[in-house]
């Protein structure tokens, strides 16, 4: 077994990244390329096959390092923002565009082939993607060669200032494992988007984000922002007695209250390991 975590070190018995070399044992090491995510959302699995686990999403705009690509096309490599390492469809993959100017600010948007809202939309975008967009008029930006909402948009220099508000937008969201959009997100996604959306790095599991978000309290009481972690599952407080979480109790982003949560959460995943808070 690796004395590394696979999901952050870009290396295998056969193949690392050249940067790793003296460090870990691979048969051989390569430099590896830097390449953007052009789908909305692109899955990162654990091996390269469709019904393989999703582990996580890099969504569209993102850039990855790509060490190899398959003749079944399939790309490996490490995400550039939170460092995950995973299996991609190498068809989601491009060369770099033009820096992005903006994100997507509202949980999904349309793109149109022209101004107009009347018309079929070409492509549907998630909360957090990236593109290069200019004005339009004063209802569109154009980019990606469409038309997409202005109100939609934001600078990408333009932060949020409350993640529990960010978060709060999914509610109802389905619950998907590796997921991170409004089509389907779990726990730890959903923390990396509305956290990741402040300007904080955050890192993609609850584990990580366990040991890296924030500062510990002694949870004796609770403030809106803090984030309650278990084994394996990670929500977050949304005022003094309720929480906010993407679970597969619910199988969707819900709100509960945070003494039935910890009941209810008991029997299959202990007690709350710890309560970080984290300076907002």
């Amino acid at each position: 077994m690796p004395s590394y975590d696979a999901r952050m070190v870009p290396a295998r018995p056969d193949l690392a990244a050249r940067h790793l070399e003296g460090t870990v044992d691979a048969a051989r090491f390569v430099d590896g390329v830097v390449r953007e995510v052009v789908d909305p959302q692109a899955p990162m699995r654990r091996t390269p096959a469709p019904d393989a686990p999703l582990d996580t999403e890099a969504l569209r705009g993102e850039r990855v390092t790509i060490y190899e690509t398959t003749d079944e096309g399939w790309a490996w490599g490490q995400l550039v923002d939170d460092h995950y390492v995973g299996w991609l469809p190498a068809n989601a993959l491009a060369a770099p565009g033009p820096t992005p100017t903006h994100r997507v600010a509202v949980v999904r948007t349309l793109i149109f082939p022209a101004p107009s809202f009347k018309l079929p939309p070409i492509l549907a975008l998630p909360f957090g993607a990236r593109l290069a967009a200019v004005p339009h008029d004063d209802r569109f930006a154009a980019a990606l060669g469409g038309y997409i909402p202005a109100r939609h948009l934001a600078s990408i220099a333009d932060l949020e200032h409350d993640f529990v508000a960010v978060a709060e937008r999914f509610l109802g969201a389905p619950y998907l494992w590796g997921g991170k959009t409004g089509l389907g997100l779990d726990c730890s996604g959903l923390v990396q988007i509305a956290v990741a959306a402040c300007g904080i790095p955050c890192p993609r599991d609850s584990d990580m984000q366990e040991t890296s978000l924030g500062e510990p309290v002694d949870g004796r009481t609770f403030r809106r922002g803090d984030l309650l972690f278990w084994k394996g599952h990670v929500a977050i407080v949304r005022d003094p007695h309720t929480l906010l979480h993407a679970n597969a109790f619910h199988m969707a982003v819900g709100v509960e209250p945070i003494a039935a949560a910890i009941d209810r959460i008991r029997p299959t995943d202990g007690e709350v390991r710890s309560v970080r808070r984290l300076a907002q």
